[in-house]
């Protein structure tokens, strides 16, 4: 088991402009953990895979 702990995880840059870090990246999956403050959205998009939150 792989212990991941987010804090120390870089930031991501994204046009959301928002605290997204990359947790895992494997050519099946990927995991982001993204933070929203007050006021923060996503802009509107399209994925083109499966997702959860």
């Amino acid at each position: 088991m792989k212990i991941t702990k987010v804090a120390k995880i870089p930031v991501k840059e994204n046009p959301h402009k928002v605290d997204a870090r990359m947790m895992y990246d494997k050519e099946s999956a990927q995991a982001v953990h993204i933070q929203l403050n007050p006021g923060e959205s996503l802009k509107p998009h399209i994925t083109p895979v499966d997702v959860f939150f």
